[in-house]
């Protein structure tokens, strides 16, 4: 790519405008804690669904694009981490640091069936393999993402996981204390059902399960990348992880040729749909291959 398309090295590097939208996320969070403090659970329910949720699972994909090192480059990957600490706190649920470490080798290792923890296990295969229980799946779906790793490919905890678990915990006290449970649902909550039967989570179904056999990464191009930090351009952004995702529409562009005939997606709700109801699509259509021992784990 970059032989033939050569100015696809400019586009790489850190974005500058980026972490500032990202505390524009957090502040608008915190402002909603306030705001709702006092507000009924009905109307809890329902803005955590579509505002807050929303808002909690576009700052998980900014901790994404943190995890590549995105908010202030690859020579200050201590400053990335501590901001990814400090992006975690509205989504309530400790995670920033834990992400990095498996999610960098999802993107060395694709497709390992020990190493990609993003693959369900044979157990999550057996069990959801009907449409019924494919519906179950996906409303679990979070606790089976965040869970996971840690029981496929267990690691002892860093120093910046205990880290980031303690600060967030201290913040959820404090929250509680100041707001009361109900923004404790809003968060927390808000985070859970954002990632489950939601339009926004259609992106953990349509990026690397087989709908069409022989493909293992798909690209979405809906309108929902705008609130998504374009994810959806997924292979693009798997070719090319040193590109911030608001550059991944340029890479399109640019080599155009190389992803417009490629299988792709144009609407997050249907892949959850399809996912659900075609008997041929399940937690185990992906493209496997075998672990190899001699797999070096690493972290940038």
């Amino acid at each position: 790519f970059t032989e033939k398309y050569p100015e696809i090295k400019n586009l790489m590097g850190y974005d500058p405008v980026f972490k500032y939208v990202v505390l524009a996320m957090i502040l608008t969070q915190f402002l909603m804690f306030w705001l709702l403090k006092d507000a009924s659970w009905v109307t809890i329910l329902i803005i955590a669904y579509c505002f807050g949720g929303v808002i909690n699972h576009s700052l998980m994909l900014a901790i994404h694009e943190i995890s590549h090192n995105l908010a202030f480059g690859h020579a200050r990957p201590l400053t990335n981490r501590i901001f990814g600490i400090f992006a975690n706190l509205p989504i309530g649920i400790p995670m920033s640091v834990s992400f990095k470490k498996y999610h960098l080798e999802h993107h060395r290792y694709q497709g390992d069936e020990i190493l990609d923890t993003d693959i369900p296990s044979r157990l999550e295969a057996r069990l959801f393999c009907t449409t019924f229980t494919k519906c179950i799946w996906v409303v679990l779906q979070p606790f089976f993402y965040a869970l996971r790793p840690f029981f496929k490919y267990p690691k002892s905890p860093t120093l910046l996981e205990v880290i980031n678990t303690v600060f967030q915990l201290v913040f959820n006290v404090m929250l509680y204390y100041m707001c009361g449970v109900r923004i404790i649902f809003y968060m927390i909550g808000g985070s859970l059902m954002a990632m489950g039967l939601h339009p926004v989570a259609g992106h953990f179904i349509s990026e690397h399960y087989m709908f069409k056999k022989g493909y293992e990464t798909y690209s979405y191009y809906g309108v929902l990348n705008k609130i998504t930090f374009n994810v959806g351009y997924h292979m693009e952004h798997h070719d090319f992880p040193s590109v911030p995702g608001s550059r991944l529409p340029e890479v399109k562009q640019i080599a155009k040729e190389y992803y417009e005939n490629l299988p792709q997606h144009n609407s997050w709700i249907k892949v959850i749909y399809d996912f659900i109801t075609d008997p041929d699509i399940g937690p185990y259509a992906r493209v496997m291959r075998k672990h190899r021992p001699a797999h070096a784990s690493r972290t940038d």
